[in-house]
């Protein structure tokens, strides 16, 4: 029961990050004539930070042990590793697929689950490393 509520929790802080992820560089973009793929490392970011709050607090509250700062620092990390994962994946499936370069969203949603599989095990093993309360 609270791993479905864990993968439950961690796909709304995703819906989340993707919200102020695309809010950052469209932003970036619009207002400032920033460079799209540039503008994307700050979104990141933000929507990384995001994303590790709402985990702290609410996915994985029960788990907590590391320092603050070491716990940010440790999900940046899990997340570039999604974030490599979920790029990879799409552009392989690009190149290799007539049908996902005709509907590249096809290769976005297979990238994101991809990665957020990645990102939620790197969470729960390499992040929020505590032994959960038993209820």
């Amino acid at each position: 029961m609270r791993l479905r509520r864990e993968i439950a929790l961690f796909a709304l802080g995703g819906v989340l990050g993707f919200v102020v992820d695309a809010s950052v560089v469209q932003a970036l973009v619009s207002a400032f004539d920033a460079n799209p793929y540039l503008a994307r490392v700050p979104s990141f970011l933000a929507a990384a930070s995001v994303t590790w709050w709402w985990n702290r607090r609410h996915t994985f509250a029960h788990r907590r042990q590391h320092r603050a700062l070491d716990e940010w620092l440790r999900w940046l990390a899990v997340m570039l590793l999604g974030a490599a994962i979920n790029y990879g994946s799409y552009a392989v499936l690009v190149h290799g697929l007539a049908i996902v370069r005709a509907w590249p969203w096809l290769g976005v949603a297979a990238g994101s689950l991809l990665a957020a599989s990645v990102n939620f095990l790197g969470a729960s093993k390499l992040v929020f490393t505590g032994t959960p309360a038993a209820k």
